[in-house]
């Protein structure tokens, strides 16, 4: 059992979310993509630098940075899930990225070698720490002076129709677990900009800067490929995994019309909103 102030995130993303994660790696790859290139233009990661990305997960973008920095530099990726680790490296031993290393950590606690970051980054890794400013202060510190961090972060709930319009679908059928408070451990839990502001300024952060950017995000290639993400990751997977069958099948079906709906020439795709978040140290 994980102890500490991240422990369900820990347990959840050991027990339930990283199998999951894994199985559908390059469907969240694909559906991803188009956030991809302004997050890495804004890191701008250079050879030589020292990069530490934060929730790695399966190495996706860990992989992306070491390839930008070059092999005079190095990839440090963070993650508390093992099993999403375990595919991130499989995924560096692929592609012989010998500077890309990666460590089974809590971000906000692991004792990082101060100073020895030009970078820290992430890819929607920060938002589930139980205390932020905590962690943020604890990022600070392994950063050097005049490096930087870099990460994106989900807007507000309703803006994110990618999530929103399939739970809305499947709501008539399935109860749906209520929101979290705002600004608790979750995806949207750097919606609201101030405070992403106040809290990285506490952390020992300066000179924050928050960019919205606007993408259609590709859920599936087609509404079959759209369905069977729906019932393995993401919000609607579980309380579809645990609805009466009856309720099930009426959800799947309305669900099936939503995103017939939102079928187009990329597949079926809907809006995302996010933060692109920058400050120095």
């Amino acid at each position: 059992m994980s102890t500490g102030p991240n422990a369900e995130q820990i347990e959840y993303w050991n027990a339930c979310a990283g199998p999951r994660w894994i199985a559908a790696d390059l469907h969240l790859a694909r559906m991803l993509a188009p956030l991809d290139g302004p997050l890495m233009e804004r890191a701008a990661a250079l050879p030589g630098e020292r990069v530490l990305d934060v929730g790695c997960g399966t190495g996706q973008s860990a992989a992306r940075l070491a390839a930008r920095v070059g092999s005079d530099g190095a990839v440090l990726g963070v993650d508390v899930s093992a099993p999403m680790l375990a595919r991130a490296r499989m995924r560096a031993s692929e592609l012989s990225l010998v500077h890309l290393d990666f460590t089974e950590a809590d971000a906000q606690l692991h004792g990082f070698d101060p100073g020895s970051f030009d970078l820290v980054f992430s890819r929607f890794g920060v938002m589930f720490f139980a205390q932020p400013t905590a962690a943020f202060a604890n990022l600070a510190a392994a950063t050097r002076a005049g490096g930087r961090l870099t990460f994106a972060c989900w807007r507000g709930f309703a803006e994110n129709a990618w999530v929103s319009a399939s739970l809305a679908a499947m709501s008539r059928h399935i109860e749906v677990p209520p929101p979290p408070a705002a600004g608790a451990p979750g995806p949207f839990a750097f919606a609201d900009a101030d405070r992403v502001r106040a809290l990285l300024t506490a952390a020992g952060w300066r000179d924050v800067a928050l960019e919205p950017v606007d993408a259609r995000l590709p859920i599936g290639t087609d509404v079959d490929d759209a369905v069977r993400f729906a019932t393995e990751v993401g919000p609607t997977a579980t309380p579809l995994r645990e609805a009466e069958p009856a309720a099930r099948d009426a959800a799947l079906a309305d669900m099936r019309e939503a995103y017939g709906a939102a079928l187009g020439d990329d597949g079926v795709g809907y809006p995302g909103a996010i933060w692109l978040v920058t400050a120095a140290r």
